[in-house]
């Protein structure tokens, strides 16, 4: 399960990104022919993955708290979509339908498959799909070892495969290549990629992989020439600071952030935050950004606890019509809620309350997988 985002771990940083180290396409990279092209998330859905919370493996309290959470997205993004529920057995697939029918939630927009699964967060986990040069769908299965074995993984590490094997998709078993979780990557459909070292070149990820050979594995499956580098900070919750957390890219021209003093807050080390400020996209550009307000109030969630941090607006997640976005009870949902709309005029935004599954560490982004048409 995903800690809070305040617990600190204190393992040592990663060698600072200094100069010209930003943004550096090596030799070895110029040399990597681009096979497969990564669809950014804005692009059209044929539909939506998510994992169903279940009992097995945190208990029914932790099931209980997040159904309302799931039923919110699922109902929202049937509107324009197919959603592909996870259930974990038979038992919890029927249990679902019942609540997603109480709840007014049809179920011709909904497909269920029935896998075995550690927790939730199928953004990390779950199928990447990318282009070949037909441009055919293929299903990438990176490897997944619970953000360096801090989790239980291996159900969750089987999700893309089988996912594979029901749709008679073609998967590219990618796991003894790179361990490679979808919230530690964000990518603009130009060709540039952003994330942090931390929750990649990381001893518990991928040990002795160099920056050169990581940009050459994004290069050649995933179609991205120009990467931009954050530290990060190894042992910022499990994930060792995943970008999605802090900074997204909105569109090819922006960059979705939060003023200085919320990435401070964040933890976001200061020269991390000069360097994204600074960032240029692969024409040399600089991007526009659109910073979100952190939750104005710590966050509570609805059972009553405390958590004693702000939540952040950033972990959004754009479907075909619309744009699910974190709230939290909070003055701030409104404002962030405003500001992500002026980002999609055709899209509607909707918030979706995730304060009970911010208690464990994550938001909407965490937990959806889009699936390209």
């Amino acid at each position: 399960m995903k800690k809070n985002f305040l617990i600190l771990i204190l393992f040592p940083l990663l060698s600072s990104c200094q100069g010209d180290e930003i943004n550096t396409i090596t030799d070895e990279l110029k040399d990597t022919e681009v096979i497969y092209t990564m669809p950014e998330e804005s692009a059209p859905h044929k539909g939506t993955w998510l994992q169903w919370p279940h009992q097995y493996q945190y208990g029914i309290d932790y099931r209980n708290d997040l159904d309302a959470t799931w039923v919110a997205m699922t109902k929202s993004l049937i509107q324009s979509e197919k959603v592909f529920i996870v259930a974990y057995d038979a038992t919890e697939k029927e249990r679902i339908e019942i609540l997603l029918q109480e709840s007014g939630v049809s179920l011709s927009s909904i497909a269920f498959k029935i896998y075995k699964t550690d927790d939730v967060w199928v953004r990390d986990n779950g199928p990447i799909y990318v282009k070949d040069k037909n441009n055919q769908l293929v299903i990438q299965d990176w490897g997944f070892n619970g953000w360096g074995k801090k989790a239980a993984f291996q159900n969750c590490n089987t999700i893309p495969s089988q996912i594979g094997t029901d749709q008679k998709v073609t998967v590219l078993d990618l796991n003894n290549i790179m361990i490679n979780e979808g919230g530690a990557i964000e990518i603009d459909g130009n060709g540039t990629l952003m994330a942090t070292k931390s929750s990649i070149l990381n001893s518990n990820r991928n040990p002795s992989m160099t920056q050169q050979q990581a940009e050459a594995n994004f290069k050649k499956y995933l179609g991205v020439t120009h990467f931009i580098w954050l530290d990060g900070k190894a042992g910022r919750e499990i994930t060792d600071m995943h970008i999605d957390g802090f900074a997204r890219f909105g569109n090819k021209n922006t960059i979705v952030t939060m003023n200085e003093n919320d990435l401070l807050y964040w933890e976001v080390p200061q020269h991390d935050i000069t360097a994204l400020y600074n960032s240029k996209d692969k024409n040399g550009k600089n991007y526009t950004f659109l910073k979100l307000p952190l939750s104005k109030n710590n966050v509570v969630t609805t059972y009553g606890k405390k958590l004693g941090y702000k939540g952040s607006y950033v972990n959004f997640y754009i479907g075909n019509s619309v744009v699910l976005v974190p709230n939290y009870n909070d003055p701030n949902d409104s404002v962030a809620n405003q500001l992500i709309q002026s980002l999609y005029p055709t899209r509607k935004v909707i918030g979706i309350d995730v304060r009970n599954l911010y208690a464990n560490g994550g938001m909407i982004h965490c937990v959806t997988q889009q699936q390209p048409k």
